[in-house]
């Protein structure tokens, strides 16, 4: 088995004591999560009536909101687009900010436009100034901080060749110069630092606009930052202590949870919230009032998109959860976690690292699609296939540039095949002559036994015969890189400036444009140094509101409660929990027989090089029955079942807090050697998300050899037994 993605030295560390479960309880701030994404849409009535019973506790509460992933491909790296329309964040934002100006409550996101470029942050700047522009919103100024993520490639290059970057997982390719320089824009995933240094130096912003960042980054930035006034400054204490280790790790068990907003509910729902106590423990409940949460589908959520479920590694250490409990409170939809650890890598000896990310243009792509309906093709369509390929090299032999061929099957087995041919070349118009001939041989080819002679081939949805579809993008970086003691925090120097009446404050520093460089303490480098920048600017032209004091907060609020109110009775309205199995089978109708029949299954990207799948069973009868009888812990078998080797899995187990099972592996497809022609001999390559050929860019399909794994005989008959089928 290969080993797991990055090393976190925290497989073996002694887990400390975790906070006396009887203790009372102080809150230390509410953070709400109105969607899982922005652009996505809000559901503003709901989370207005969570404010209306938050913000009269006087705790500080705020508004985090995750923009960004590499999930839906490299698209937005290499080519610059973003995840949603302009109009979807306007419209986001438009809700968002009323919030904010009602409540006095701040509003954070990261990761802006999808892939958290400088482009993109100033983007969602000129909407909230837009917004702010309306008529209706005379009143708002909103003070705004913006926080800038992406690399000098002068300064990627040079900790390359010092041997200062490694691949981001064992499925992740050695980075080149070549793909450093053909990446058009490189970011990295920002730590909570500088979301914290920009907090401490502007306490009264209303809005902080982020870069690419870590998704928990706005979380544990704004708790470390309200922990500090609250008397628990851990980086100054030192990030060796236990406090810090349980302090970090419930900042960024909640960030890890809110991110996906109210995925951690059943029903899966829009947004989550959050309330944080000192010491290390914290309540998640969802926004909607039909929807609750519960410890299996909390616990479950470590498990989502994520290579393993039990330790999580990010900017400046991991998140360690194997000693992590999930309690459900008396409303039912509520749950309480406690013993999170952060263990943190400068306390290990080990560097603090940025994840770097990018993506470049390897050729240009069009496409086209139809429909076989011959029986007596269908029966032999591989046949027709190869010979479609065979009449697109001839007929581009003499063609200048490089181009390649691929095929979408979709229904074999059934009376109706839909194929999409694929093609990909140095230029859009050399792809367009592929797609074209292979659609025409397509319709026209010949095959043995061959009846109709009209044609082979249905074609023409929405009127099209071909279709370009620009620029192919692929990942070209998904590394680590170690940092200098100090560059995950702001090193600024501020100059004022005027714009439009009002002012603004621009932090200006590089991200490495030179050869030598000078840090605040005038210490010379001789290699480019990392310099996270900001600015600061107000939009609008009302008058700003008074945030409430944080500080005085934790001067005034010194007792010990539990701040969430009561859910009122249409909180607590809900359907029963699903039943453990599907009907048919708790009725006795019939018996257990694939793994699919005794627990949810799914697949789910782990960055763009892997796919990890996920078994999550609702009875924990059932879950310690499969976990005893060996179908899961044969490593073979359930790497066959998702389509790999034993020797390809990067992680497999069993995690009890979730009562599951994960196993993680690279994304893999067949090796190709272009011109349209497989390898031919079974062989299979890495490939990242959203390459050519690549159809499922969430890898949230892969999952049905998974699910249609056999139960052993010995299996069934014990639970059958013990009434558990």
């Amino acid at each position: 088995m290969v080993p797991a993605l990055i090393h976190d030295g925290a497989e073996d560390a002694p887990l400390p004591a975790p906070a006396d479960a009887d203790a009372p309880l102080t809150p230390l701030c509410h953070i709400v999560t109105a969607t899982g994404m922005l652009g996505y849409g809000v559901k503003e009535a709901e989370t207005r009536a969570v404010l209306e019973r938050l913000v009269p506790t006087g705790v500080p509460t705020a508004i985090i909101v995750d923009a960004g992933s590499t999930d839906s491909g490299p698209s937005k790296l290499a080519l610059g687009s973003t995840t949603a329309p302009r109009k979807a964040y306007l419209r986001d934002l438009a809700q968002l900010l009323r919030l904010v100006h009602a409540f006095r409550v701040p509003l954070i996101f990261s990761s802006a436009g999808g892939d958290g470029s400088d482009d993109h942050v100033r983007l969602m700047l000129e909407i909230i100034e837009e917004i702010a522009s309306e008529p209706e919103n005379a009143h708002y100024k909103f003070k705004t901080i913006a926080i800038f993520a992406e690399v000098e490639k002068t300064l990627v290059l040079d900790r390359l060749r010092r041997g200062k970057i490694s691949g981001c997982g064992a499925a992740v390719p050695r980075l080149t110069e070549e793909a450093v320089a053909g990446s058009p824009r490189v970011v990295a995933q920002l730590g909570p630092e500088p979301f914290t240094d920009a907090m401490r130096a502007h306490p009264d912003f209303d809005i902080i606009v982020g870069g690419r960042a870590y998704d928990p980054a706005p979380h544990v930035g704004y708790a470390t930052w309200l922990a500090g006034l609250a008397g628990e400054d851990d980086e100054r204490d030192g990030l060796g202590t236990a406090r810090a280790q349980r302090n970090y790790g419930a900042f960024t068990h909640v960030g890890k949870i809110l991110e996906c907003g109210g995925v951690c509910a059943e029903p899966k729902s829009h947004g989550a919230h959050a309330t944080i106590y000192r010491g290390g423990a914290f309540d998640i409940a969802p926004i909607d009032p039909a929807a609750r949460c519960t410890p299996l589908t909390v616990g479950a959520h470590t498990l989502y998109e994520k290579a393993r479920p039990d330790i999580l590694s990010g900017p400046g250490g991991a998140l360690d959860i194997r000693g992590s409990t999930f309690e459900p409170l008396a409303d039912g939809r509520t749950v309480r976690i406690r013993g999170s650890l952060f263990r943190f890598s400068t306390e290990e000896g080990r560097p603090y690292q940025f994840k770097l990310e990018a993506a470049r243009v390897v050729g240009y792509r069009s496409m086209y699609m139809g429909s076989f309906h011959d029986p007596i093709l269908i029966d032999q369509l591989d046949v027709l296939l190869q010979r479609v390929k065979d009449y697109v090299a001839l007929q581009h032999k003499a063609a200048e540039g490089t181009w390649d061929l691929g095929f979408h099957i979709y229904g074999r087995g059934t009376p109706v095949v839909f194929l999409v041919g694929e093609a990909i070349a140095s230029t859009q118009e050399l792809a367009s002559s592929v797609a074209n001939i292979a659609r025409i041989a397509c319709i026209h080819g010949n095959y043995p036994g061959q009846r109709a002679t009209s044609g082979n081939f249905a074609f023409g949805i929405g009127g099209k015969m071909e279709i370009e579809c620009g620029p192919c993008a692929e990942f070209s970086l998904y590394h680590l890189m170690d940092l200098e003691p100090g560059e995950e925090r702001f090193q600024v120097d501020t100059e004022e400036q005027q714009t439009n009446g009002s002012t603004s404050s621009h932090h200006h520093t590089t991200n490495g444009n030179g050869t030598t460089t000078t840090n605040g303490n005038g210490a010379s480098h001789q290699h480019p140094r990392l310099r996270v920048t900001h600015s600061v600017s107000f939009i609008g032209r009302g008058e700003q509101q008074q945030q409430p004091k944080q500080a005085d907060h934790f001067r005034d609020h010194t007792q010990t409660s539990t701040p969430t109110p009561a859910p009122t009775p249409a909180e607590t309205s809900r359907g029963a929990p699903p039943a453990a199995l599907p009907a048919e089978i708790l009725r006795g109708e019939k018996l257990p027989a694939v793994l699919g029949d005794l627990a949810r299954v799914r697949s789910k990207n782990a960055g763009p090089f892997e796919v990890t799948y996920d078994a999550m069973f609702s009875s924990e009868a059932v879950y310690h029955l499969v976990k005893r009888s060996g179908l899961l812990s044969d490593t073979k078998a359930v790497a066959a079942a998702v389509g790999c080797d034993a020797g390809d899995v990067i992680w497999e187990g069993f995690f009890d807090p979730a009562l599951a099972y994960k196993i993680t592996v690279p994304r893999l497809t067949a090796a190709r050697e272009g011109r349209g022609a497989e390898s031919g001999d079974g062989r299979k390559v890495v490939v990242a998300s959203g390459s050519f050929m690549e159809s499922d860019v969430h890898a949230s399909q892969k999952y049905i050899g998974f699910l249609n794994m056999k139960l052993p005989e010995e299996l069934v008959a014990s639970l059958v037994k013990s009434a558990q089928w």
